[in-house]
């Protein structure tokens, strides 16, 4: 965590600071776009981290051919916003890094300098994966306030454990997520910085899409659907096909999707947007972290390029299984050729270790043969079914227990002041009576997603409900002791005198505390009332100098 060699401040000709860098070469630094722009004039780049008394400053201007200013799409998507700075003087090389491409969910941290730590200070955040169609990743804070503002544009985004750098900040959003340009989308838009960028590229050959795929007649319109929801994450983990050997068009669909959703070389970059086919069979730049040809390979030596997505150091050959499931990172993977491998079953345990540690898988067979099947009940059905019934318990707990406990605190105090949740009720009771009623069949069930997004609404929403009621019980409750308090002060004042009028108000306050349900409202004016006149008629006994009247 200490400052890294590789982070650059930017400063304007006036000292303001401008935004932050990252030392790809001796010469070059890669910045945001906005960075140079809001600049208006000559930049100075500072290295913080240089083992040097002093901070090195040194001049910096924009390389020519390698400026992306941000644009929009049609569909208000923001893209590009990109520059690369040479420097005037070259830096060491050992303070320079290497982009990394890497899989794009994962915990990282990210070096700046925003208002109020011109030295620069690491925040932490999670890489959610992809949004937009530019193959740009969202990041959410995972600590308070570590939001990063102004002066983290054009910082490096770093894996949060090892460290090697993946991607830039870009821009952030009003609700303090921000994002960033991995590795792919940053050579994809600055082909210059392929030469600093190490690791295979996400996807084999073999998948691409060739000159013959453009044919109308090869487009399975349907399967390109399918597709396109899946790359746009449609809430399924797993979704396993068969492309027969012979199904030209579903192979030339297959290598379609697989090109278009490319961050670094998509098939559309080059095309208009009308030629890209139906909106419904276009999916996202970035759906995937890894396309996979299968054929011909073994399982070691795709475990081996999953590993390397992950950024996991390299293992010991037949640990590669354990190593994955304890990695805290997850990738979306395509793997075609599933049952070409040369070891279908050793092939089909390592995904079925990735599903479990909760990767998103898209797994596409040449025949409906026995891996295939396995696959489909191991992967697909039995995952459902399990999924189904934790999903069932969770209704039946909001159903049960929840909804007695809440009916049990609604029979001791009336809830004023709080929005009834019987809709949730009402929801879970029928979702639970959706579930139970059909089938096995995944492709019966409902979208289970939905259901469960309902089941933790509906666990939020009575669980507030109840800690409101039950603040409304401790509020009853400490009126019953405020009420005995000046029961007993004012029968010690009034020496055994009874006053009608007083007992008539504490009577009504009594009652009221033990009406069920109480009615906190009446009961605090009622005690209110009763404390008051008590203070009062007390206050005048003792300024007479006996009891009171």
């Amino acid at each position: 965590m200490e400052t890294p060699r590789w982070a650059v401040r930017l400063r304007r000709a006036n000292g303001d600071i401008v935004g932050t860098g990252i030392l790809l070469s001796p010469d070059r630094v890669l910045t945001c776009a906005h960075v140079v722009d809001s600049a208006n004039g000559p930049i100075t780049a500072e290295f913080v981290g240089a083992a040097a008394p002093d901070v090195p400053s040194v001049p910096a201007r924009v390389d020519e051919g390698a400026y992306v200013q941000e644009d929009r799409d049609l569909d208000g998507d923001p893209g590009g916003d990109l520059a690369l700075l040479e420097l005037e003087r070259p830096r060491p090389a050992a303070d320079a890094v290497r982009l990394h491409r890497l899989s794009s969910r994962r915990e990282v941290r990210m070096y700046g300098f925003p208002r109020g730590h011109n030295g620069g200070i690491w925040f932490r955040a999670l890489a959610v994966g992809g949004c937009g169609r530019d193959g740009q990743v969202q990041l959410a804070p995972t600590v308070p306030g570590e939001v990063a503002g102004p002066g983290f544009s054009g910082a490096g985004v770093a894996d949060g454990t090892t460290g090697e750098v993946f991607g830039m900040v870009l821009t952030r959003h009003p609700d303090g997520h921000c994002f960033m340009a991995p590795a792919e989308t940053i050579v994809r838009h600055l082909p210059q910085v392929q030469a600093f960028t190490v690791g295979p590229t996400a996807v084999d050959d073999r998948l691409r899409s060739t000159g013959d795929d453009v044919s109308a007649d090869l487009l399975d319109e349907p399967f390109a659907q399918r597709l396109a929801e899946w790359l746009r994450d449609d809430g399924r983990q797993v979704k396993i096909s068969v492309v027969g050997p012979d199904d030209r068009a579903r192979a030339a669909t297959l290598r379609r999707a697989v090109s278009l959703a490319d961050r670094e070389r998509p098939a559309a970059a080059a095309a208009p947007r009308s030629s890209w086919g139906p909106p419904a069979t276009v999916p996202s730049i970035g759906g995937y972290d890894l396309a996979v040809d299968a054929a011909g390979l073994e399982c070691a030596e795709i475990a081996g390029r999953i590993a390397g997505r992950l950024g996991l150091p390299p293992c010991p050959e037949g640990s590669v299984s354990a190593v994955l499931r304890a990695a805290r990172s997850t990738l979306d993977l395509v793997v075609v050729g599933v049952d070409e491998a040369v070891d279908p079953p050793d092939l089909l345990d390592l995904l079925e270790v990735l599903r479990a540690g909760g990767s998103r898988l898209l797994l596409v067979f040449r025949t409906a043969g026995v891996p295939y099947l396995r696959a489909r009940e191991e992967l697909v059905v039995r995952p459902a079914r399990e999924r189904r019934a934790r999903l069932v318990e969770r209704l039946e707990e909001v159903t049960g227990p929840l909804a007695r406990a809440l009916h049990q605190r609604r029979a001791e105090v009336l809830p004023h002041g709080l929005r009834s949740v019987d809709a949730y009720l009402v929801a879970a009771h029928a979702a639970l009576a959706d579930l139970t009623r059909l089938p096995d069949d995944p492709a019966r069930l409902p979208d289970l997603a939905r259901y469960e997004r309902l089941a933790e609404r509906a666990v939020a929403g009575l669980s507030a409900y109840a800690e409101r009621l039950d603040l409304l019980r401790e509020r009853c409750d400490e009126l019953g002791g405020r009420l005995r308090g000046y029961r007993v002060l004012h029968q010690h004042a009034a020496q055994g005198v009874e006053d009608p009028a007083v007992d008539a108000l504490y009577l009504r306050a009594h009652a009221l505390l033990q009406t069920r349900p109480c009615d906190v409202r009446e009961a605090e004016a009622a005690v209110a009332a009763y404390t008051h006149r008590v203070d009062g008629t007390d206050a005048s006994a003792r300024d007479r100098g006996g009891a009171p009247r």
